[in-house]
């Protein structure tokens, strides 16, 4: 039976030999290797590439965070499972930790079994994550889909073709870009602030454009300007 290979990451060192001397013992596991913190977890990680990083979530220098950040963002080590330790539920790193790409977590107070049961459940692609946590991440994924959703709607409109501008249109979008208002706009084009502002309207509808800075922005682009 091929043995799933397990990198320890926690900087207390008798509590990390307790969790290498049970993992050892068991026939479809070993030790990958192990770690103080989690610089040098990055780095193990590199070297072993292991199965699973079971990481202490709180270590000096750089913590588990910041090392499952690191590891998850490095191509060569992206696909590595990692579970992290926790001595309490910290519920707002654990959520940063799951959002960066950690496959759950495991209480360090947790018994044996329960700590082997959830290193296999891992290693099989199971999330351990308890139920509000599991809430929040679909909350989470709910908000940032609406807004995929809303800048793809507005990329959409952006897109439409804007209809031709008359040359007066073209006038009064010059001076718009200048920042003036549309009395200015009236005085500079010896026009009445009533059609200045029907103008501005046609503008707007015709680019597409939620204002005036959107407009100009949009025409600059399309060189309507």
């Amino acid at each position: 039976m091929s043995r799933r290979r397990v990198l320890l990451a926690d900087d207390h060192e008798l509590f990390r030999a307790g969790l290498a001397e049970l993992i050892a013992g068991q026939p479809d596991l070993q030790v990958a290797g192990q770690a103080g913190d989690g610089f040098e977890a990055l780095t193990l990680a590199r070297d072993l590439h292991p199965d699973l990083i079971v990481m202490d979530i709180s270590m000096p220098v750089c913590d588990g965070l910041e090392a499952t950040r690191l590891i998850k963002s490095t191509r060569e080590t992206a696909d590595i499972r990692i579970v992290m330790l926790t001595v309490h539920d910290e519920e707002e790193k654990l959520f940063e930790a799951i959002k960066a790409g950690s496959n759950g977590y495991l209480l360090k107070n947790t018994n044996s079994t329960e700590f082997l049961r959830g290193v296999r459940a891992a290693l099989a692609g199971e999330a351990l994550l308890p139920p509000k946590l599991a809430a929040r991440l679909i909350d989470e994924f709910g908000r940032l889909a609406a807004n995929l959703e809303s800048a793809g709607r507005q990329t959409a409109t952006e897109d439409e073709p804007a209809e031709e501008l008359t040359p007066r249109e073209r006038e009064v979008l010059e001076v718009i870009a200048t920042g003036a208002s549309d009395r200015e706009i009236a005085q500079h084009l010896s026009l009445s602030v009533h059609t200045v502002k029907s103008h501005v309207r046609n503008i707007l509808a015709k680019l597409h454009a939620a204002n005036r800075r959107a407009a100009v922005r949009r025409a600059r682009r399309r060189g309507l300007m």
